[in-house]
């Protein structure tokens, strides 16, 4: 009889008995945009997995985008964890993926992943005044602490984090381990520990 557990977290365009057998490995995959859903799910694999046992859990991010606070529901997953979350960004991570990527224990990236610093996109709002202005509100609040946290892993100043958060910066794996968000390159002639 099969046990009863939750299914593995968000991996787009991966077969359900893949996803299982990753996951059965305290590998999760997040890829795609970061939508309210996919991240709820990410946090439920990851806090799973984490109950499961002490070892890593290893986090494959390809998220070129999404909504900032459904990456901080990951965010306060990973920093809920007992045990080290070590993410690997397998192609490219930008927006609100930055912010998940930040939180991981040991951040790796393939030789040709892209992570680019950008400010995420808002979710649209609709409303009246009052409610546009406070969600405006809410996401400054977020895109700051999403600075912080950026300038406090990276060693960056802030100043530098918002200023190219603002430009789109673009960085190579090589380039965000030169930037400290980043600490090894995994390729051909490098193996992650």
């Amino acid at each position: 009889m099969r046990e009863n557990r939750p299914m593995p977290g968000p991996s787009e365009g991966v077969a359900p008995w893949l996803a299982e057998k990753l996951f059965d490995r305290r590998v999760v995959m997040l890829t795609g945009v970061i939508t309210g859903g996919s991240a709820s799910q990410a946090a439920a694999s990851l806090l799973t997995l984490d109950a499961l046992g002490t070892e890593p859990v290893h986090l494959h991010l390809s998220a070129p985008e999404g909504d900032l606070n459904a990456a901080f529901a990951v965010v306060d997953a990973v920093d809920a964890m007992r045990c080290e979350l070590h993410a690997t960004v397998t192609g490219e991570a930008g927006g609100a993926a930055v912010a998940v990527l930040a939180a991981a224990h040991r951040r790796l990236a393939y030789r040709h992943a892209r992570i680019r610093l950008t400010e995420p996109r808002s979710a649209t709002v609709a409303g009246t005044a009052d409610e546009v202005a406070s969600a405006a509100g809410r996401y400054l609040r977020e895109l700051e602490e999403l600075a912080v946290r950026l300038a406090e892993v990276t060693g960056q100043a802030r100043s530098r984090i918002e200023s190219d958060l603002s430009a789109g910066k673009m960085l190579t794996a090589a380039e965000a381990v030169e930037y400290g968000l980043v600490h090894q390159v995994v390729g051909r002639n490098d193996r992650a520990e």
